[in-house]
């Protein structure tokens, strides 16, 4: 599976499970929705270990950039509150950062 649909993902699956959380505890929604929760972040799991990365740290490491990313889309798309510049600023620092530890050239 290609990197970036990889991350893509988990990144909604884990964004979604936290927020059904987050909409459990902080918004006294149905006690239901921590199910949900638990569910969705089993399938982030499950997803992420599908990176091309060798090392595990390493692909952790680059998906934070792309969680990142996500999650200021989320903020926008389902929270309705636009990121602002400083949002976009240092999310796109992250995805370079996220980046270079994917792809950057090795030695052995």
């Amino acid at each position: 599976m290609n990197t970036l649909a990889v991350y893509v993902g988990a990144a909604l699956a884990e964004i979604g499970g936290c927020f059904a959380f987050w909409m459990w505890l902080r918004l006294h929604r149905s006690p239901w929705l921590g199910i949900v929760g638990i569910v969705s972040l089993v399938i982030f799991a499950v997803i992420l270990t599908r990176s091309e990365a060798v090392f595990a740290g390493r692909a952790y490491a680059a998906y934070g950039g792309v969680y990142i990313m996500a999650s200021l889309v989320w903020l926008w798309a389902v929270e309705g509150m636009p990121p602002d510049r400083w949002d976009v600023v240092g999310a796109g620092m992250c995805l370079a950062g996220a980046g270079m530890i994917l792809w950057a050239p090795r030695m052995g």
